[in-house]
């Protein structure tokens, strides 16, 4: 039976690892009664889709016609190319925030070039084959910056939410700028943008309950589009803000220098990780939801590609959306036809209909946020983890949230990891222990039952645990008297040994070694005894010093030991 399991773990990591399109995989044993559940999908999740790419191009810094042309080039290339049968991809709350703060330092070629040196970094991380390793980022990290962003994108609403209005050269950037600002200029609160949010609202909350199969966030926006215009409120509408045109997206090359990469490095860096992290995590999701197995690296590749043609297109950054994947799969949809679907749809959407966009109220879209927020908070985990984790792994978790909010996503997961990994070596240099054994003279304590009898001048000490960097020192307090002849290190509890714990051990070997002492080794497991074999430790020490058993250790030790 383990040798099934093993059996089937391996199948699935190099199903995993395989570089080719889930489409071209599918297409084998595809039929027309897929293709009418797979066509009827994606025009349902394009519907839910429309007033989610408006909503999060706005949230973002850029335009309505932007985020839809995210969500067409970016979601039909990713389907076309992805390594999951059902993943939608397009713009996500998750990069709102990052992509409001690059549009607004800088402006729209910035954010171009940071996003095409993402979709680079995405290929390369696929090719490879490092989709693997996005399951090393600790959860508490990416539940404290998607918790983060919720509450950034939850601030940002407010203005419009409330119908404020700020005056003319204020700066609303950072989370905090937001905060300021709305503090500010609560005398300009509009009472009629809140009581249409405030519907548009309590539209989005009750009407799942109605209906699941039109998004609620569809129902709002055509309830906001009729009550402002037939009770003609004064509230703001997106065509009062932004210039609407339903013109196909068209190829843009942005200008590239030494400088200009340089300036973007860090923000397109973030935008990879983002979206790797958002992309395979909702693969996973979707994995459970059909009982399949995605293919990460491929999908890596085909974010990189899709975030490449959003940017050259007109697009923001893009990955794949749980909400959106989960509803095609509610819907039927199970091969990447869908997503493709999905995507000529929006295309008519765009030239047909998005000069009607401009009538959506902003409070209604500023209600859709509120929603996304909501969704996307994990605000139950949150509270889950703080009371049940670890204290490194709250501290982790809060950090990273605070970080998020206060600063930015960039700083949150620089300062998070490397938090992580402090605490983490922390708690590994905690588990490491060397323990000196007792010892016993059978002629005069019979009773010692439990002991092993152990020659005169010979004393062993056990090491249990990983011996690093952070905790090799503790090899130099191993302490021995003058009569001592023989040590043994026995290492049955040592995993792992790296290049600075080596260290520590040539130089105890050279301590006893000045003071007449014979190491002897016992149990020392495959990747320690690699490392010293490497290191030619063990010639220096002597193959017949290093042993299998404590038994055999103990032997060696008593015939090491000088008759007297």
């Amino acid at each position: 039976m383990q040798k099934n399991k093993t059996a089937a773990q391996n199948s699935n990591k190099k199903h995993s690892d395989k570089i080719k399109p889930m489409l071209f995989s599918t297409m084998k044993h595809y039929d027309g009664k897929q293709f009418v559940t797979d066509v009827i999908s994606g025009i349902i999740v394009a519907i839910i889709a429309l007033p989610l790419s408006i909503a999060l191009a706005l949230a973002s810094g850029v335009g309505p016609q932007e985020g839809l042309y995210t969500a067409i080039v970016a979601g039909f290339i990713i389907s076309f190319l992805g390594g999951s049968r059902v993943q939608i991809a397009g713009p996500t709350a998750a990069f709102a925030t990052i992509v409001a703060g690059i549009v607004a330092k800088s402006g729209m070629d910035g954010l171009m070039l940071a996003t095409i040196v993402a979709g680079v970094f995405l290929i390369l991380m696929g090719l490879f084959r490092l989709g693997g390793l996005i399951k090393f980022i600790p959860y508490t990290i990416t539940t404290g910056f998607t918790s983060g962003i919720a509450v950034t994108i939850l601030i940002g609403q407010i203005k419009d939410f409330l119908g404020l209005s700020y005056p003319s050269g204020t700066v609303t950037i950072e989370t905090m700028d937001k905060i300021k600002a709305i503090a500010a200029n609560m005398e300009s609160f509009n009472p009629w943008a809140l009581l249409v949010g405030a519907i548009s609202l309590l539209i989005l909350i009750v009407w799942p309950k109605v209906s699941e199969k039109i998004p609620g966030s569809l129902i709002a926006v055509i309830v906001g589009i009729l009550i402002v215009k037939f009770g003609k409120l004064p509230v703001n509408t997106i065509e009062k803000l932004y210039v609407i045109t339903n013109d196909l997206p068209t190829f843009h090359m942005p200008n590239f220098s030494v400088e200009a990469l340089k300036a973007v490095a860090p923000d397109a860096f973030t935008i990879a990780i983002l979206a790797a992290i958002e992309s395979l995590l909702s693969c996973v999701v979707a994995d459970s939801m059909i009982n399949s197995h995605h293919r990460s690296n491929m999908e890596l590749i085909a974010q990189g590609c899709g975030n490449i043609g959003s940017a050259l297109f007109g697009g923001i950054p893009a990955t794949g959306a749980i909400a959106r994947t989960a509803a095609n799969i509610k819907n039927g949809g199970r091969t990447p036809i869908a997503g493709i679907v999905h995507s000529v749809v929006l295309v008519l959407v765009l030239v047909i209909l998005l000069p009607y966009a401009g009538l959506i109220p902003m409070p209604t879209i500023a209600a859709i946020l509120f929603m996304v927020a909501y969704n996307m908070c994990q605000w139950r985990t949150f509270v889950h983890l703080c009371k049940t984790a670890p204290k490194s792994d709250i501290i982790v978790l809060v950090t990273t949230f605070v970080l998020t909010v206060v600063f930015d996503l960039v700083i949150a997961i620089e300062i998070g990891m490397g938090l992580a990994l402090i605490l983490f070596m922390k708690r590994m240099s905690e588990e490491t222990q060397i323990k000196g054994w007792k010892s016993y003279d059978p002629e005069e304590d019979p009773d010692g039952m439990n002991l092993k009898a152990l020659p005169k001048h010979v004393r062993v000490y056990e090491i249990s645990g990983p011996i690093f960097f952070g905790d090799a020192e503790r090899i130099a307090t191993i302490d021995f008297s003058q009569n001592t002849e023989v040590i043994i290190l026995r290492m049955r509890g040592v995993p792992a040994l790296d290049a600075t714990a080596m260290h520590s051990l040539e130089q105890f070997y050279d301590r006893c070694k000045a003071a007449g002492i014979t190491l002897v080794f016992s149990h020392v497991n495959e990747q320690p005894m690699n490392t010293m074999k490497k290191g030619g430790f063990i010639n220096m020490v002597g193959k017949e010093n290093f042993r299998p058993h404590i038994d055999d250790a103990i032997a060696r030790a008593g015939e090491l030991v000088k008759p007297r």
